[in-house]
C-alpha cells in the first residue's frame, strides 16, 4: 500500500500532524497506522477525562519553563505555534475552550469526548485514513525514489515518500528508532506523588495547602540536579492516604525524575508551611505571640491561614497538650515549632502514579533532532514529535501542547517538500 506520508501512533501528535498535513495538502494519501484497537486514549483520560488542551500563558519565552527537559529547543518551535494558536484551532473546529484559574484549559463541554470527536471528524472530512489494530514490526529505507519508506506491520507492508513516528512512550519503538541508527534516553517515570508515612500527615487525607518543597538526599542534605532542573518548588500541596501530591509536589517529580530514579526513590523532602517566613522570622513570630496569647490555650489559637487539623498535628509533634498554654511553651517547644513550620522533614519511601495519566523522562536523544522541521538528522523524511522525544513538561497542559506544536511544524515542513 502506497501513501505520500504514513504516521504512526493515533495519539494527540499523530492525529494533529495528519490533520494539518491534510488541511495544507487535500489531495495527497495519508494515513495514520495504530497499534491499539481504539486511538487518543491519553486524550481520553487526560485532565480527569476532561482534556488539559493547553496552558494559558500566552508567552512563548515563559511556556518553555514548564519543561524540565526540552526546554531551550521548544523555545523557536513555540514561537511558530504555541498556546493562542491551540486557541484558534479548536474554536475554528467548533469547539470552544475555557481558563480556569488556575491556567489550565479545557473544552467548555469539561469532556475529552469533545477534543476525541473533533479530531475524528476532522480526519473524515479531509480523508486522511485510519488503521487501527496495525503494529509496525519494522521501519526501513530503500532506494526507491518516489516511497523510500517501506513499513512491515500486522496488515501488511506499507510504503511511503515521508514518515512521521509518534508513538509516545512506546519502548517498541525506542528500540526500532535505536536499530536505525537513533541515541535512545533511558526513560524514567516523570509527574508522580510521594509516598510518605508520617504521624503529621496522618488522617488528614484530602486537605490542601499552599507549602515550599525543596527536595534532599536521605543523609538530609539538598539533591544535587542537572544545572537547569529545579530542587524547590511552591503551589498548592495535597495530602493523600499514601503521601502528598498537588502541583507543588507533581513538579519536583518532573525536575528531579532522574535523579530520584538514581535514589530508587528514597529521599526526603523539606516542606515549608508557611513559606512567607523562614525559621528565623517564625520563631521571632512565635515568642511575640507568646507574650501576647500567654493566658490563652495554644490549641485554641490559630495564627496563621494554615489548615486548623495541620496546625494541631504539628503542635501534637512537639508535644503540645491541649491544656497548655502560650506562657508555658517553652523556649525548645518553641524553636521545634518554629522548624515544624518552616522546616519539616518528611522521609519519602517510593512512588505512585499520578491519576491514570503515565509521563515519562527518556526518549530520543534531542541532539538528533532539526526542530526546525522535527527531522531527523540521522534519517532523512523521518520526523517525531511527541513523548517518542526526551521532552516531557509538568502537569497543567504542557505535554499536550508540545504534541501540538510538534504535530504543526511537522505539517508545514511535509508540505513545503511535497509542495517541491
Amino acid at each position: 500500500m502506497d501513501f505520500d506520508v504514513i504516521i504512526v501512533g493515533g495519539g494527540a501528535a499523530g492525529f494533529f500532524t495528519a490533520i494539518q498535513l491534510a488541511t495544507l495538502q487535500s489531495q495527497r494519501k495519508i494515513v495514520i497506522l495504530e497499534r491499539g484497537k481504539e486511538v487518543l486514549t491519553k486524550v481520553k483520560i487526560s485532565g480527569g477525562g476532561r482534556c488539559n488542551v493547553t496552558h494559558a500563558i500566552f508567552d512563548p519565552n515563559e511556556f518553555v519553563n514548564a519543561y524540565p527537559r526540552g526546554k531551550r529547543e521548544l523555545k523557536g518551535p513555540f514561537h511558530s505555534f504555541c498556546s493562542g494558536d491551540v486557541f484558534a484551532f479548536f474554536e475554528s473546529c467548533g469547539v470552544e475552550l475555557k481558563i480556569e484559574q488556575d491556567g489550565r484549559v479545557f473544552p467548555k463541554s469539561d469532556t475529552s469526548q469533545s477534543i476525541i470527536d473533533c479530531f475524528l471528524e476532522q480526519i473524515n472530512t479531509l480523508g486522511v485514513k485510519l488503521n487501527t489494530s496495525c503494529a509496525v514490526k519494522s521501519i526501513h529505507r530503500t532506494d526507491l525514489k518516489e516511497s523510500p519508506w517501506t513499513l512491515e506491520t500486522t496488515q501488511g507492508k506499507y510504503r511511503a515518500a515521508h514518515v512521521v513516528i509518534t508513538t509516545g512512550s512506546n519502548p517498541k519503538m525506542w528500540d526500532q528508532l535505536e536499530s536505525m541508527g537513533h541515541k535512545i534516553v533511558k526513560a524514567v517515570p516523570s509527574l508522580f506523588t510521594f509516598n510518605i508515612k508520617d504521624s503529621r500527615i496522618q488522617d488528614l487525607m484530602g486537605l490542601a495547602t499552599d507549602a515550599q518543597v525543596s527536595l534532599l538526599n536521605q543523609a538530609g542534605q539538598p539533591i544535587e540536579l542537572e544545572a537547569s532542573d529545579e530542587t524547590t518548588s511552591s503551589g498548592p500541596l495535597l495530602i493523600t492516604h499514601w503521601g502528598m501530591s498537588g502541583p507543588a509536589i507533581l513538579k519536583l517529580s518532573a525536575w528531579g525524575a532522574r535523579a530520584l530514579h538514581q535514589l530508587n526513590y528514597q529521599f526526603k523532602i523539606l516542606v515549608n508551611w508557611l513559606p512567607q517566613y523562614n525559621f528565623e522570622d517564625m520563631a521571632m513570630h512565635l515568642t511575640e505571640l507568646k507574650q501576647e496569647h500567654a493566658k490563652k490555650h495554644i490549641v485554641n489559637t490559630r495564627p496563621f491561614e494554615l489548615p486548623k487539623r495541620l496546625w494541631l498535628k504539628l503542635l501534637e509533634a512537639v508535644s503540645v497538650s491541649k491544656e497548655m498554654k502560650w506562657a508555658d511553651m517553652s523556649k525548645v517547644q518553641l524553636r521545634n515549632l518554629a522548624r515544624q513550620l518552616t522546616q519539616a522533614q518528611f522521609t519519602v519511601n517510593g512512588k505512585s502514579t499520578f491519576k491514570e495519566e503515565f509521563v515519562t523522562a527518556g526518549g530520543v536523544d534531542l541532539k538528533e533532532i532539526n526542530f526546525k522541521t522535527y527531522q531527523s538528522k540521522v534519517c532523512e523524511s523521518l520526523y517525531l514529535a511527541g513523548e517518542v522525544l526526551d521532552i516531557d513538561a509538568i502537569t497543567g497542559g504542557f505535554n499536550f501542547q508540545n504534541a501540538w506544536t510538534g504535530g504543526f511544524i511537522i505539517a508545514n515542513a511535509i508540505s513545503e517538500k511535497l509542495n517541491n
